[in-house]
This record gives structure tokens, C-alpha cells and sequence, in this order.
């Protein structure tokens, strides 16, 4: 029987000879992973501010201010009020009969954290709101690189950051919204679950469901996960994880407790649903969305639309490829919900590419065959993925005048 032997209580012995089995500390192996994600960040970093500058070059061209675009336009201004009043605000649509706005439609944690941030730092709600976004958008770009780098190796996590910060809409990563916050929980959650730290899972999902309504995407992941790690167990006859069962009740807490709180507060359990209702958003299981392609063959409309088009039969694309590359169980979960909640749902048709922002893992199959290419055909490709997220990311901010 082998016995442990003694650990020298001399500091330059064990500073010197450290156990090679032993796991880094917390600490250090974070630090480790912000180094190899460096290439990665400081790509998305330079492709996300060459995008902002070409928008404010072209706002002050046509006479508009660059920070109102970035931190005021449409969904930013309901967080910021929410931020500095509380919630409350309620108008009824002036061009719809039957429909009308109200805040409680808004999830709370990104409001909560500009009225936090404010609070610190004497630079105002608008300024916070962008400080939060940017942070979260650089810490989402961390996490999709880890769950890449883990799976598939360093080039295609560089990859796969490099196309999420490259899609047409990517815009929004630079806007005071709440997709890079979502994103950023989101990527952290998948990858507790494929790291099996379920209590960080639960945690993250939490959250999510806390930043947007399809956060519950990440409770989906959380949930399906955990089930097939419990059957696994089952059938193998090994013991279940407990914390894995704790995360299944945690992940839906924040999801849950803000529709019920809406449901309190308008006197009906279901309330939220009416309140999305009243926005024109509710899943009709992509009724609105054909529709809409039938309008689109019929009559003409303005380029976003057939954009807007052209990127859910994308998503669609990516996400049968995705599924045939068998990507692990919590990312396709995560991706399917998405998907659906996006083109199942009757909200406003221009937002949908907004929506599928946070379906990275639908960017797999792309990242893949990037990380593959020849360097001259991975040039070319990313020199024409820019091209487009740039431009179409200043046509949508300083031209078009619907939602983004």
C-alpha cells in the first residue's frame, strides 16, 4: 500500500518542487486563461472599435451624435429610465391601435447594475450603461473563447470569437443593450456545465434569466444537462451529484421570480405575457414570420427586412450544421431555444437577428472551417465578414429609423 510522504514545512522546497498532479490554484489557472484568450479578445476588441468608428464617423457626417446612438437608441433609453425611476412608465402606441408599451417588459439586472454603477462612478447613466455593456461584451468574447479553445482547440476559439464579433448585427455589442450581459452569463454557464461545476451553472442561469426573457435558453441547457449526466449516472450505477440537482432549482429563480413579480404586480400570475402581448410580442410558432416572408415575395420593403430574412435562414443553416457536427448537449439546447424563441415569436421582425445574437454555438461549424482554412482564404473570408458587419452596422444605427 503506498503511503503519502511527508510535505517539507520548507517554503523554498515547495515553492521549488511542486506537486506536478496538483490542480493550479483558482486564482492561477484564471489568469492562465485570460492569457491564452488575449489573441482572441484584443481581435474582438480592434473588430468591435473599428465598427464604432466608422458609425461616428458617419453620424457626425449626417449631423447625428455618436453617443446618442450608441447609449440612447430605442431599448437603451427604457433601461436607462428604469435605472434612474424605477419601474412604471407606460405609453400607449401612437400608430397601433390595441398596443401599448410598458417597462415591466424589461428584465431588471441590467437596469440594477447601471442605478449600481451610477452610484460609483461620476460619469452618468448613459456613460455607465455603455462602461457595463462593453465589460460584458469583453467577458462574453472570454467565455466563447474558453468553450471553443476547450472543445476544439485555441485556433478555433479565436475563430469562433472572431465570427461572433463579425455578424451583421454585432453592432448591438457596442450599444447600451442587454445581448452582451445575456451572452456573457450564457457563455460562462455552458461552460461551467461542460467543466461539470454545476453550482456555477445554476448560478450563471440565474442571471441570465435575470438579463433577458430568452435567458431561459440557459435554464433549458441547465436543466437538459444535468437530466443526461443524471440517466448516464443511472445507468452506469453511479451515485448522483447533488449540486448538479441543486443547480436544476437555482437556474430557474431569476427567470421565474421576475415573471411572477410582474404577476404581482399587475394582479395577474400571468401578467408578463399580457404586458408582451400588449408590446405585439407572443409565440405563434412562427406564423408572424411567414407572413412576413410573403409580404417580402409580394412587395417590395426596405433592405433590412430581406436582411433580416436572409440571417434566420442562416441561423437555420448553422443550426443543422451544428447538430450534425454533434456539438455537446448544453450548447445545441442553448442554440435550439434560441432559435426558436426567435423565429417562433411574433415580436418585431426586424429584431430577430438581435435575438439569435447570443447563439454562438451556431457559429461552430463556421469556426471550424476557419480555423482549417489557408491563411489567405481565412483573410479573405474575415476581410469580407467586416465589411459587411461594418457597414451594415452603420446603415442600421445612422439610416434606418425602425428598431434595431
Amino acid at each position: 500500500m503506498h503511503t503519502a510522504e511527508p510535505v517539507s514545512s520548507s517554503p523554498r522546497t515547495t515553492e521549488s518542487h511542486p506537486a506536478p498532479d496538483a490542480p493550479p490554484g483558482r486564482a492561477l489557472a484564471w489568469r492562465g486563461s485570460l492569457r491564452r484568450a488575449a489573441p482572441a479578445l484584443v481581435l474582438f476588441a480592434v473588430t468591435r472599435l473599428a465598427g464604432a468608428v466608422l458609425v461616428t464617423a458617419w453620424a457626425v457626417h449626417a449631423g447625428l451624435h455618436p453617443r446618442s446612438l450608441f447609449g440612447q437608441s430605442w431599448d437603451a433609453r427604457w433601461y436607462e429610465r428604469i435605472a434612474e425611476w424605477g419601474y412604471g412608465t407606460f405609453f400607449p402606441s401612437a400608430t397601433t391601435q390595441g398596443m401599448s408599451f410598458s417597462d415591466l417588459a424589461f428584465f431588471p439586472l441590467y437596469p440594477a447594475l447601471i442605478r449600481a454603477g451610477s452610484a460609483v462612478l461620476p460619469i452618468g447613466p448613459v456613460n455607465t450603461a455603455l462602461l457595463i455593456a462593453w465589460g460584458a461584451a469583453a467577458l462574453a468574447a472570454w467565455g466563447i473563447y474558453a468553450i471553443g479553445e476547450r472543445l476544439y482547440g485555441r485556433r478555433a476559439g479565436i475563430a469562433l470569437v472572431l465570427l461572433w464579433g463579425l455578424l451583421p448585427h454585432s453592432v448591438v455589442l457596442t450599444m447600451a443593450y442587454t445581448e452582451p450581459l445575456l451572452t456573457a452569463c450564457a457563455a460562462w454557464a455552458l461552460y461551467a456545465l461542460l467543466t461539470r461545476r454545476w453550482l456555477a451553472a445554476g448560478v450563471l442561469a440565474l442571471l441570465a434569466g435575470l438579463a433577458r426573457p430568452n435567458g431561459v435558453a440557459v435554464v433549458a441547457a441547465v436543466g437538459a444537462t444535468v437530466a443526461a449526466d443524471a440517466w448516464r449516472r443511472r445507468r452506469e450505477g453511479l451515485p448522483q451529484e447533488r449540486a448538479a440537482w441543486a443547480a436544476v432549482l437555482i437556474a430557474p429563480l431569476g427567470w421565474c421570480g421576475y415573471v411572477g413579480w410582474v404577476g404581482r404586480q399587475t394582479g395577474r400570475p400571468l401578467g408578463y405575457f399580457d404586458v408582451q402581448r400588449r408590446w405585439g410580442s407572443e409565440f405563434d410558432f412562427g406564423r408572424n414570420s411567414v407572413e412576413y416572408v410573403r409580404h417580402l415575395i409580394l412587395d417590395r420593403d426596405q433592405l433590412m427586412s430581406y436582411m433580416v430574412v436572409a440571417i434566420a435562414a442562416a441561423a437555420l443553416v448553422l443550426l443543422a450544421l451544428a447538430l450534425l457536427e454533434r456539438i455537446p448537449l448544453p450548447l445545441a439546447v442553448y442554440a435550439g431555444v434560441l432559435v426558436l424563441i426567435a423565429l417562433g415569436g411574433s415580436h418585431y421582425f426586424g429584431s430577430k437577428p438581435r435575438f439569435l445574437l447570443p447563439a454562438f454555438p451556431l457559429l461552430v461549424p463556421a469556426a471550424l472551417a476557419l480555423a482549417k482554412a489557408r491563411p489567405r482564404t481565412a483573410a479573405v473570408a474575415v476581410a469580407a465578414l467586416a465589411g459587411l458587419s461594418f457597414f451594415y452596422g452603420t446603415y442600421l444605427l445612422t439610416v434606418v429609423s425602425a428598431p434595431v
